[in-house]
């Protein structure tokens, strides 16, 4: 009883104390492990964290820019000076057409790399241009490529030629140009402040008088008969009889036509009824062999009468004839 008893006692006294012991001392190793936890992760967060540097606040345009332009603008700005300082540089050198020309050739080179080369050309419709004066006309040379050729370019080029009307492009891939033209046609010889040139029947002029080809074209003369030729022309092939012996009609001031026949006999047409006229003087060769006589003008230009004026030979004789028939006159014969 002595000792058990005790010792009972003892142990049942110091139970308690152990447990709350021991407790204290897991409570202090759990909140140790969680305060170093918690260092280490805000160590880590702020090691992560860019540090942040005190600077003065930037000024409210700077910020205006740097929010409402888009980004990599510098770049953009940058490229866009250098590009135009070379434009500037071309085009202060006079170097356009040169640049032009290059970038057209290198583009032309690829495309024929590629299979585009013009290999094939059909030209329709041409009489008095050539194949190559046709092609040099629309700028197609041996560098073109079909792929980069625009047709409404060269149907311009070619419809600015004075002897082609109109023309017609086609490009049939890979490598084959058509062209079809209509070519105006040499109408007349077309003379003003001596220079003779080759027209056509709208007054077109086609180019200057320097091949005898077109020598035997009628031939006009004056300001404004290029444009009027056509009409006056064709009324006078309705008399062939005085269209066989002119050679060149003269407009003058620009409002009626005289004529000047081979032998150089003048014929002055009215202003009006100009059919009326050439149909008289039509007549009066038929019947009075007007144009065989020895005279240097006619005149037409009064409605009611005509004047013929005689060469100088023809009046002189005229003139020496009348003479003689007063001579002859008898004495007391009356006037």
């Amino acid at each position: 009883m002595d000792g058990a008893g005790r010792l009972t006692r003892s142990l049942r006294s110091l139970g308690p104390q152990a447990d709350l012991r021991a407790a204290a001392i897991g409570a202090a190793v759990l909140l140790r492990e969680y305060v170093g936890a918690h260092l280490a992760r805000r160590r880590l967060r702020s090691a992560k964290r860019p540090q942040v540097i005190d600077r003065e606040p930037p000024n409210r345009y700077i910020q205006m820019v740097e929010r409402y332009l888009p980004r990599r603008i510098g770049l953009v700005a940058t490229l866009a000076i250098l590009f135009g300082s070379l434009g500037f540089g071309i085009v202060r050198g006079g170097h356009v057409e040169e640049f032009t020309t290059a970038l057209s050739d290198t583009r032309n080179a690829l495309a024929n790399s590629a299979g585009f080369r013009i290999t094939t050309v059909g030209i329709n419709g041409r009489k008095q241009l050539s194949q190559d004066e046709v092609l040099a006309i629309g700028g197609v040379n041996g560098r073109s490529s079909l792929l980069f050729l625009d047709a409404d370019t060269v149907r311009a080029k070619l419809k600015a030629n004075p002897w082609i009307a109109d023309a017609t492009i086609l490009k049939l891939y890979p490598g084959r140009l058509q062209i079809d033209i209509v070519e105006r046609t040499a109408f007349a010889l077309w003379q003003q402040n001596g220079r003779l040139s080759v027209i056509a029947s709208d007054g077109a002029v086609l180019e200057p008088y320097v091949t005898r080809r077109f020598l035997n074209l009628p031939l006009v003369v004056g300001k404004g008969a290029d444009t009027r030729a056509q009409d006056f022309l064709a009324l006078l092939d309705r008399y062939p009889q005085v269209r066989s012996v002119t050679k060149a009609a003269i407009f003058v001031g620009e409002r009626r036509w005289n004529l000047r026949l081979k032998d150089g006999l003048d014929v002055r047409l009215p202003e009006n009824d100009v059919g009326n006229a050439l149909a008289a003087l039509s007549k009066l060769d038929k019947d009075e062999k007007l144009f065989s006589r020895d005279i240097v003008a006619v005149d037409m230009r009064l409605p009611d009468r005509l004047i013929v004026q005689l060469s100088e030979e023809a009046g002189k004789a005229r003139d020496d004839l009348f003479k003689d028939k007063k001579s002859k006159k008898k004495p007391g014969d009356s006037a």
